[in-house]
């Protein structure tokens, strides 16, 4: 076997051998020993079973989808090391969604003996012959496709497409991704979210009908989130939904008071979204109280655990970090934009211990802060991808034990896409015509999506908009799909929300479940002790709570537990709700008593305790 060229190996201790499956016994011996980022004594077995696949028949074309820090790096390092040493290929090209994305591959590849040029530009023509590779970023190759093509077809090129859906972002980026990396010898797609807001078809990627005859993505190897937390690769998720009441003023100069959490239309949904975000409102400062609060419990076990606060806009980061140095005693570190000068910023708080970060959106995807245990959802882009690849932002597990804390608002397209977090998703192109009285279904099935994106997003926030005032209370903690919380109005700072922000840093997961079933379960003792009936406070102790307002906080929570329900399971409210006057009895919800209520509530939640278990 020729060694590769510049090829030298890590000071680290001496790998031991590996297990391999039979497909793997044509790599080198030296294989064991090119994992990623220098520090991997032996691959995952997802990345052994991905790597056995892709060697069996070492296709030109090979999707890899992976859940956000699961080790997408590694694998794809270790593929591009043997096929190097081999001589299947000479020469290595990285496109990465961003610039710090390209530094980051380049040092990873580094560390394995694969040096890369993440400084290339299109008009850069000839790179120095210490390089064996290049990183460029999407927008890079879309500049000049043709210099990338020649490129590509001069030498037996492997292309890495790293968060390949990006590929996707724009049809002329997509046509030039095409016409670059057409010659490519092999390409080797990678994504944590292979689903897109659009229909923007994906370069490079094979899609399928499904049963209902809509084309979906085909994923040749495929690690989701739940295969990874039970493999302790991802740290569990815990979510902590925050509701409260909010007023503003809208372009028409109609006041609007409404309840965050409560079914709004789409354009007061939004609305409550950017009043509970505004950084001048008590809402947010609450919730980055309360994230502090819950970061400083896992420093506790974990004393380099950092937070991260994502933001919509400049302005509001500035904010936020503004709002978290008083509360933290310390200024965080704000990254506004996809710079250099972002990028060390990134690196340093990396390796340091500093409390808080404060980001726009370049932190959202593929950056390598394995330390963030807390996170404060604090945008309004509400899309299932941008969700799900800011959330990978604190699944990265070091050790076992570590949770992650997300902190966001209680919005039911946000709690959705939580209680589905552990779903496999594919990219659809579209919805299939049924027959001629479905004519306008594919123009509407486009329209829904793009009024789900986030330019969509980016054109409801630039409206003329005031926000007046927000409270913000506790709602629930969504774990596993299943809520935990009290029931009623819980209060920030409350001995009730405490109950769940002071559960330890350090927890497996079955570990979580249970300690936060114990923690709901001996508050309502409490509450029983103290002659509290079903949660909430007894007439005689607050009596300026009238029968009215006990039903409609109950049928608020037992809504959003069908909410969730619904998420959870594609079962209709309406036939949730009919279940539940089936087992428990009493009529339908607007009229039942307050036990009954309470009776449907508590059988929700332990359907959901069932199905989590």
């Amino acid at each position: 076997m020729v060694a590769i060229p510049g090829r030298a190996l890590t000071g680290r201790e001496e790998t031991p051998d590996l297990e391999l499956p039979t497909p793997l016994d044509k790599i080198s011996p030296a294989y064991p020993a090119r994992a990623a980022w220098g520090t991997a004594t032996r691959l995952r077995a997802w990345q052994t079973d991905a790597i056995g696949q892709y060697f069996e028949t070492t296709p030109r074309d090979f999707l890899a989808v992976a859940t956000p820090g699961a080790g997408k790096t590694t694998f794809a390092l270790t593929i591009a090391a043997e096929l190097l040493a081999r001589r299947v290929v000479d020469k290595i090209i990285v496109v990465a969604p961003t610039e710090h994305l390209k530094t980051q591959w380049a040092q990873a590849a580094a560390k394995v003996g694969i040096p890369i040029d993440p400084a290339y530009s299109g008009g850069k023509g000839r790179t120095s012959g210490d390089f064996i590779g290049i990183a460029v970023t999407y927008a890079g190759v879309a500049a000049n496709p043709l210099a990338m093509r020649i490129r590509t077809d001069r030498s037996k090129t492997l292309v890495i497409l790293d968060e390949i859906h990006h590929a996707g972002d724009a049809l002329s980026w997509g046509e030039a991704v095409r016409e670059a990396f057409e010659p490519a010898r092999h390409r080797l797609a990678l994504t944590g979210t292979p689903f897109r807001s659009d229909i923007n078809p994906i370069p490079f990627v094979t899609y399928a009908p499904g049963g209902d005859g809509i084309p979906r993505s085909a994923a040749d190897f495929t690690y989701g989130y739940g295969h990874a937390l039970r493999d302790h690769v991802v740290r569990p998720v815990l979510f902590w939904a925050y509701g409260g009441d909010l007023q503003w003023r809208t372009r028409a100069g109609d006041e609007i008071s409404a309840r965050l959490g409560e079914p709004l239309t789409k354009d007061l949904a939004a609305q409550a979204l950017r009043t509970a975000l505004d950084p001048k409102g008590a809402w947010i400062e609450a919730v980055l109280e309360a994230a502090d609060s819950r970061l400083s419990e896992v420093r506790k076990n974990v004393p380099d655990a950092g937070g991260l606060v994502i933001a919509s806009d400049q302005d509001s980061a500035r904010a936020y970090a503004a709002v978290l140095a008083s509360i933290a005693g310390e200024k965080p570190t704000v990254v506004l934009s996809d710079e250099n000068a972002s990028s060390k910023r990134i690196e340093k708080f990396a390796t340091g211990s500093g409390r808080w970060m404060v980001a726009v959106r370049m932190v959202s995807e593929g950056v390598d802060v394995p330390r963030l245990a807390v996170g404060v959802y604090a945008t309004t882009i509400s899309t299932p991808l941008f969700f799900s690849q800011a959330v990978g932002r604190f699944v990265r597990a070091r050790a076992r034990g570590e949770t992650a804390s997300v902190f966001l608002p209680s919005s039911p397209s946000l709690l959705g896409f939580a209680s589905e977090l552990e779903l496999e998703r594919d990219h659809v192109l579209g919805r299939k015509v049924n027959d001629e009285g479905d004519i306008f279904a594919a123009e509407n099935a486009l329209l829904a999506q793009a009024q789900a994106g986030e330019s969509a997003m980016d054109d409801e926030a630039s409206l003329p908009f005031e926000a007046l005032g927000s409270q913000a209370t506790f709602a629930h903690v969504l774990y596993d799909g299943a809520e935990f919380g009290h029931a009623g109005e819980v209060h920030v700072g409350s001995e009730e929300e405490m109950d769940f922000l002071g559960i330890p840093g350090l927890l497996e997961p079955d570990q979580v479940r249970s300690l936060l079933q114990n923690r709901q379960k001996q508050r309502r003792d409490i509450n029983a002790d103290r002659g509290i009936g079903n949660g909430l406070r007894a007439v005689d102790e607050e009596p300026d709570v009238a029968a009215h307002e006990r039903l409609a906080i109950l049928r608020r929570e037992l809504n959003g537990l069908v909410a969730a329900w619904n998420h959870r399971t594609g079962q209709p409210h309406g036939v949730t709700h009919a279940a539940l006057r089936k087992e428990c009895g009493g009529p339908a919800a607007a009229v039942a008593t307050a036990a009954q209520l309470q009776a449907r509530i508590d059988r929700v939640r332990e359907w959901a305790s069932r199905k989590s278990g």
